[in-house]
């Protein structure tokens, strides 16, 4: 995988911000659920980088949980080198709870400190026997979803904006808009903590909506 510069400047900026000794550095970075495998690979390129440049090595370490609960998480002492979260309201709790970002962390780097985006992707059984194709499909008769908890998990608020902005683009207002996201849930199979466990759950329900 190739990152860009613009990347590995954000993270080396990250990075500067603490101390290191020549010798190897645990360097704890706290994030949610579906970032598991972007970090195993992006790390690994990164410390070699970070090595050329600096001859300091970085030993990695990863935790990750839903957005919200890693917020509160780091918020109540979990002593985090860099917070890498699914929502700007996740990291703006960390500011204005403790001191350890500025209000402003998203004026700090371009795009507001988003280095990527993602999307909702519709997980369904072999040969998707309900044919589902788009949000419209999720409220058909016969159609059980898994998601996980917009309560506990920052990619499922995603999945709950999508939803929404979808539906308020179809049919033209909030109101009708939130009509088609209150089908969507009364429609729930499964309502779980966080994306990691979706596919232990899947067997049991025709649809999964991820992050």
């Amino acid at each position: 995988m190739q990152f860009s510069k613009l990347k590995f400047a954000v993270a080396a900026a990250l990075i500067s911000t603490t101390s290191f000794s020549v010798a190897a550095k645990d360097f704890l970075n706290v994030s949610y659920d579906p970032t598991r495998e972007l970090y195993d690979n992006f790390n690994k390129q990164f410390a070699t980088f970070w090595k050329s440049k600096t001859g300091q090595d970085i030993q990695f370490k990863q935790s990750h949980g839903g957005s919200g609960k890693q917020a509160r998480a780091v918020i109540d002492g979990l002593q985090a080198d860099v917070v890498t979260l699914a929502l700007a309201a996740d990291i703006d709790a960390i500011a204005q709870n403790t001191n350890l970002l500025p209000k402003d962390w998203q004026k700090k780097f371009p795009q507001n400190s988003t280095p990527y985006t993602s999307t909702i992707v519709f997980l369904v059984r072999k040969g998707n026997p309900k044919g589902i194709k788009d949000w419209g499909d999720l409220v058909k008769p016969g159609v059980e979803i898994v998601t996980p908890n917009p309560k506990t998990s920052g990619g499922a608020r995603w999945n709950y904006l999508a939803a929404w902005a979808w539906a308020k683009h179809k049919y033209g207002s909030d109101a009708k808009a939130q009509e088609f996201v209150r089908q969507i849930y009364n429609k729930l199979k499964y309502l779980i903590l966080v994306h990691v466990v979706l596919l232990q759950h899947l067997q049991n329900a025709v649809l999964a909506m991820c992050y």
